[in-house]
This record gives C-alpha cells, sequence and structure tokens, in this order.
C-alpha cells in the first residue's frame, strides 16, 4: 500500500505510546481526580494549574539533562524562544511558588494534569500521562518528608491500592562520597549507572582507575547496603568515617523511619543505599512505593531543595508524583453505579423544558432525543422516558 493510501486508511491512528480514555473509564478518572483533589484540600494543599507549554530557559532550568531529553521541543512563533511541552510539573510548582507566590511561610501545593514524555520512562508507560503531585515548599526536617510520604501513601488508598512497600535511598550518600573519592564527571555519571543496574563487577572495574583507600572501599559497598531498617546501622559502621555529609543523611534515614513507622505503621520499608531515582534533580531523601504484581514503581519523590534558587528564591522542597491512569488501572475500587438516563422528546414547549430543566437539577441524566435521532436508548444509557400524561410531563418505563 502507498504511503499517502496507509495515511488516507490510519488517519484515526495515534502515535506510539500515545493513548486517549473513553467512556465509561474517562469518567471514573474524573471521579477518582474529583476525591483526590478534594482530600489533598483537606491536608492543606492548594490546586495550581501551571500552563500545559513554557519557554525552556525555566521550564528545565536547574532538572539535569534527564527531564531535557523527556521534553518535547518547538520554536515559539511570536518571540522566536525554545519552547517545552511539559514533561513534569514539578519544577511549574517550584517556579510558581519562588516566583508567584513568594510565601514567608511553608506552601502546600498540587496539580493534576497531562504531561507529554518523548519517550514512555518503562515498558507499557503512556507517553502523555496524567500526572498528580503534591509538593511542600519551605521546611527542611523530616517532619515535611513524612508528611508528604503520608500523603502519597493516601493518595494510593483513595486510588484503590493495596498497602504499598516503601524503597528509599539518600542520594546525599553517593553524592558525598564520590567527592571524597575524587571521581571525575565522567566517572562518576558510569558509577551512577552501574549502581542503578546493580552491576557489581562494572563498579569493580570502574574502581579499578580510581586510588586506593577507603574512599574507593565505601563506593564499593554501597550495592550491598539495602534491606531493613537494620541495613542504617551496618551503614554506619562500613561508612565509618567518610563526613560530616554521610553522617547527616544517615541520621536523617534513621529519623525518617521513625517517624514513618509511627504515622504510618502498616508500611514496610526497604532502604537501599545505590537507590539514585532521579539523581540528577534529587538533594536529599528518595522514595518509591511499589504494590504486589506490579514491577515498576507506582508512586515516586523526594527531596530537592534550593530548585527555586534559579528563580531568585532558594527554598527547601519535598514532594511526590504518580500517574492518574496508572493508578486507576491498579486500583481495586468499587464500580461506581448511577441511575440510567432519561430519553425526553425534542420541542420547544415551556413546560417540558421546565420538566427537563427541573429533572436535571435533581440530578437526573436527561438525554434529549433530536429529530431524526435513530440510536438505539440503549446506546445512550437511557432505560426511561418523559412522557406527556394528562397534560402532564412524568417520567415513565421505555416503550420496547
Amino acid at each position: 500500500m502507498k504511503e499517502a493510501e496507509f495515511s488516507r486508511a490510519n488517519r484515526w491512528l495515534l502515535p506510539d505510546g500515545v493513548d486517549e480514555v473513553l467512556p465509561p473509564r474517562a469518567a471514573a478518572l474524573e471521579l477518582l481526580r474529583r476525591e483526590l483533589l478534594d482530600a489533598w484540600e483537606k491536608w492543606g494543599y492548594e490546586l495550581v494549574m501551571p500552563p500545559v507549554i513554557e519557554y525552556l530557559d525555566s521550564l528545565l532550568i536547574g532538572t539535569g539533562p534527564d527531564l531535557d531529553l523527556q521534553t518535547f521541543k518547538l520554536t515559539d512563533q511570536l518571540s522566536g524562544r525554545m519552547m517545552g511541552v511539559r514533561a513534569d510539573m514539578t519544577p511549574q510548582a517550584a517556579r510558581i511558588d519562588a516566583h508567584q507566590l513568594r510565601r514567608s511561610g511553608p506552601a502546600r501545593l498540587c496539580y493534576l494534569g497531562t504531561v507529554l514524555n518523548t519517550r514512555p520512562e518503562g515498558p507499557g508507560r503512556s507517553r502523555n500521562p496524567l500526572q498528580l503531585g503534591a509538593e511542600l515548599f519551605g521546611h527542611a526536617g523530616v517532619e515535611s518528608d513524612v508528611e508528604i510520604i503520608a500523603l502519597m501513601i493516601e493518595t494510593l488508598r483513595i486510588a484503590g491500592l493495596p498497602t504499598p512497600h516503601l524503597d528509599i535511598g539518600h542520594v546525599g550518600i553517593f553524592r558525598a562520597l564520590a567527592s571524597e573519592a575524587g571521581l571525575d564527571p565522567d566517572t562518576e555519571n558510569r558509577m551512577f549507572d552501574c549502581l542503578q543496574r546493580k552491576a557489581a563487577g562494572e563498579i569493580s572495574e570502574l574502581l579499578q582507575d580510581v586510588a586506593p583507600g577507603l574512599a574507593r572501599d565505601r563506593l564499593a559497598v554501597l550495592t550491598e547496603l539495602n534491606g531493613s531498617v537494620e541495613v542504617l546501622g551496618q551503614a554506619g559502621e562500613r561508612l565509618a568515617g567518610a563526613g560530616d555529609a554521610v553522617t547527616a543523611a544517615l541520621r536523617h534515614l534513621w529519623a525518617l523511619s521513625s517517624a514513618v513507622e509511627r504515622h504510618i505503621p502498616e508500611v514496610t520499608l526497604h532502604f537501599d543505599l545505590a537507590e539514585l531515582r532521579g539523581y540528577r534533580f534529587h538533594t536529599g531523601v528518595v522514595f518509591a512505593a511499589f504494590v504486589p504484581g506490579h514491577g515498576q514503581e507506582v508512586a515516586r519523590g523526594g527531596r530537592y531543595d534550593r530548585i527555586g534558587e534559579v528563580f531568585g528564591r532558594s527554598r527547601p522542597a519535598t514532594g511526590f508524583s504518580a500517574d492518574l491512569k496508572t493508578l486507576h488501572s491498579l486500583g481495586a475500587r468499587e464500580p461506581q453505579t448511577r441511575p440510567r438516563g432519561i430519553l425526553a422528546p425534542w420541542g420547544y414547549a415551556a413546560d417540558l423544558l421546565a420538566a427537563i430543566r427541573d429533572l436535571r437539577e435533581h440530578g437526573e441524566r436527561v438525554v434529549v432525543q433530536l429529530p431524526g435521532q435513530t440510536a438505539d436508548p440503549g446506546e445512550l444509557d437511557c432505560d426511561r422516558q418523559l412522557l406527556q400524561e394528562g397534560g402532564a410531563w412524568k417520567v415513565g418505563a421505555l416503550n420496547g
């Protein structure tokens, strides 16, 4: 088939990894969206609606190369400047906090909207997810990390997911050890890649070029430091002498573990000091939620202090994000049942229009049958009809 003929025959096709949501799933997603926004508001989080497109120098600044690669770019026809379609709403929330709101105390912001990625983030992932998230700006302590984690768990509960287990790491540990060992940027990036794949053999080979000593030994043991909270004690012993930054990071993880166990004791914690999710963006604690039967994280987050500095105001920050479509697909929410619709005739009579308006005001779904319409009432999801009896409009059974 010629390319032109193929194009005409397949104009309905969407690009790979780009999906659309049809009835009735769209209604279920919207219901979940409303429930989540209501829940976040009860926690004090205020909704923001950033633009889908921004200038690149504000959309990507301070986020590292990963987001740059995920961002579709185009030229603004009005200014000639480069623009990007947002691939992540977190930097936009940081810009709003730093430049638009400029509050003196903590700011709690939330968002829910479509983002666009150049490539899916994992097998079966969408390139146009409905990203949801919450960010807490202006507080640097463990307490704000705990609040964000607790809100993430509550979000998963509302979506109907089983209680997750949390993978927790701290990018500051690797960053401090890499600096102590004197890794150049290229070696640090290669080391980062090896740690993500837990490639112990490659790590050993890579570290052969690093000067022998305690600094190299500490880097080598990172892949072994994973497990329950007891691994933090092991890390304290095996990373002893690494410096104040490592000591502070381990102390933060101990405090976080204790606080999470008190706030949400049902959640299982797993610590992994080689887990560097979002390494080029995050500055401290990082975490991800996993549920049984699903190999990829369902939500993730962490601390990203000082991101607002590029907008003229450096603030500590922590937050989480997830994909609404993924949460809905994995959730076990009770199906929402609603009364089926009422089929009403078309007309201009004042009493007919008043009857339709009254039914809708009382929560009924009324579908007007347009002139010449031949659709089956079942396609319109109607099981009743509006009939005129004795000079009055009444709801009755659908004939046939």
